[in-house]
């Protein structure tokens, strides 16, 4: 495995002891420890993986009919490795899904190795939920997942977690430990965090274990409606009637609908959140962007035009810079209403027209963009928009799914209608699997669930647009990386790699 050696957990000052055994060592660390620091360092760990544009966000979006990032001439080929994620063309030497897989192991390792140093119960709880969330996210890309028990020997090669067994221990680690975690705050692990995850887990559960044929077993629906109902009947989330207010830079203090979020701190410490809508701007946009990924036309077709997720003015944004929250798509201006140009001195007109390799005298323009996490304009690098990884339109659309698929489609048809009017959506007439998948998709688009929806509807397979043809069944996982093979015998490459 890849944890060739420990994490720094010790006084760096501390005179080297060549005369020690490993046992010596090992009491010296748990002796000067400090659990707390430990724990958020595997908070912190979390950012890379998750708010980068090119890893786990990426995994889960760019393989989708929600994200592309198409080569602009000169501009963002990267040796095609974006090109590849969204055709379903991708290898086991891809360098984004290779970092990837290691950073997420790097986090779980982390949660892991806390564990010896004596944590308070409440801290155990909060490393064992990280730990948990971190294998339920290897094992929805990978299907396979090393683990290690607290101070197992790093020399040996992991044991692995395979198909639904991960599941198995996420929804075990949940039970065990949800007295444990505090209630709150929301940018910390807590109780109704592990109950969303588990409700991820029994929701998938069936699908992680036969991606290609997935069942939904009554109890398993069952369960995620229990989680539900316990979420709903705290009484303590509601919808946003800003929708955007949930991915704001003071989403900490606004949002009403987020459940589990990670930490940003405007100007001081963050992750690469701000990425969310730098890959995405034009160049003469403010702040000047990357001018990179947008979403296919059909997607952005799929919103009714008052959808109030479609689009949006936000105050603290469009009033400082003209972009407003939602797609971008037609004609730029700033804060004042003057039309923007690209860099040929031409309208900036964002087109719904693109494809994976733009040429010609448009290819500044071609795609309809994302924002989707308000702009900070206060915090620089470190912007202080909360990364949301879980929020109660989730707990709500889960429940609907696990209704649905339990034959009840008039309540999941309410609880769905719900949604959409606090969205200024019209309310649907009828539900049926391919709506729900498509009002999951209105809902969280951007947001990194798109995959793990698709394939759990049967459809990630599908062509998407005229970007994306058909792709076989062994795209349902990524390959493992082959540095991990070489490390590890007990990982096996997956199928068709």
């Amino acid at each position: 495995m890849l944890f060739a050696g420990v994490f720094g957990c010790t006084d760096l000052k501390e005179t080297l002891r060549e005369d020690w055994t490993p046992e010596q060592f090992d009491a010296y660390d748990k002796a000067n420890a400090d659990a707390g620091a430990l724990l958020n360092a595997t908070y912190n760990s979390l950012r890379n993986p998750f708010m980068d544009q090119s890893r786990f966000w990426a995994a889960q979006q760019h393989t989708t009919d929600e994200t592309l990032g198409p080569t602009r001439g000169p501009d963002w080929d990267d040796n095609g490795i974006w090109r590849v994620l969204h055709n379903h063309t991708w290898t086991a030497e891809h360098a984004f899904l290779s970092a990837t897989f290691n950073e997420l192991l790097q986090s779980q390792f982390r949660a892991t190795d806390l564990l010896r140093f004596s944590p308070t119960s409440q801290q155990a709880a909060e490393a064992r939920f990280l730990r948990a969330f971190v294998i339920f996210c290897t094992a929805d890309g990978w299907g396979q997942v090393p683990y290690r028990e607290p101070g197992e020997d790093l020399l040996q090669p992991a044991r692995v977690y395979r198909g639904s067994e991960a599941l198995d221990v996420v929804i075990s680690e949940c039970q065990a430990i949800i007295n444990n975690l505090p209630d709150g705050p929301v940018n910390r692990a807590n109780k109704d965090a592990a109950r969303v995850l588990l409700m991820k887990a029994f929701l998938n559960k069936g699908t992680f274990a036969n991606r290609q044929s997935p069942t939904f077993p009554a109890g398993d629906m069952q369960e995620v409606i229990n989680a539900a109902d316990q979420i709903i009947n705290s009484g303590k989330y509601s919808l946003a009637n800003n929708y955007f207010d949930n991915f704001a830079p003071n989403n900490d203090q606004i949002s009403t609908e987020n459940i589990w979020t990670g930490e940003n701190q405007g100007g001081v410490s963050s992750g690469n959140v701000r990425s969310r809508w730098f890959c995405t701007l034009h160049y003469n946009q403010n702040p000047s962007g990357w001018n990179g990924f947008a979403t296919l036309s059909d997607f952005y077709n799929s919103f009714e035009a008052n959808d109030g997720r479609r689009r949006a003015d936000y105050d603290g944004m469009t009033n400082v810079s003209g972009i407003n929250a939602g797609f971008l798509v037609g004609q730029q201006v700033d804060q004042n209403g003057n039309a923007l140009q690209d860099r040929r001195g031409n309208p900036l007109a964002f087109t719904p027209q693109v494809s994976l390799v733009e040429t010609g005298n448009n290819l500044e323009i071609t795609g309809i963009r994302v924002i989707k996490y308000p702009i900070d304009y206060t915090g620089g690098d470190n912007a202080n928009n909360d990364y949301v990884f879980f929020r109660y339109a989730d707990v709500l659309m889960m429940k609907a799914e696990a209704l649905l698929r339990s034959g009840n489609a008039g309540a999941a048809l309410d609880i769905v209608n719900q949604i959409r009017t606090k969205r200024n959506a019209t309310p649907l007439a009828s539900l049926d699997a391919d709506i729900l998948l498509a009002e999951r998709g209105r809902e969280f688009y951007w947001e990194g669930w798109r995959r793990q929806d698709l394939i759990r509807f049967g459809k990630f397979l599908q062509p998407f647009g005229t970007t994306k043809p058909a792709s076989g069944p062994e795209r349902l996982l990524f390959p493992i990386p082959v540095q991990a093979l070489a490390v590890n015998p007990n990982l096996e490459q997956n199928p068709g790699y």
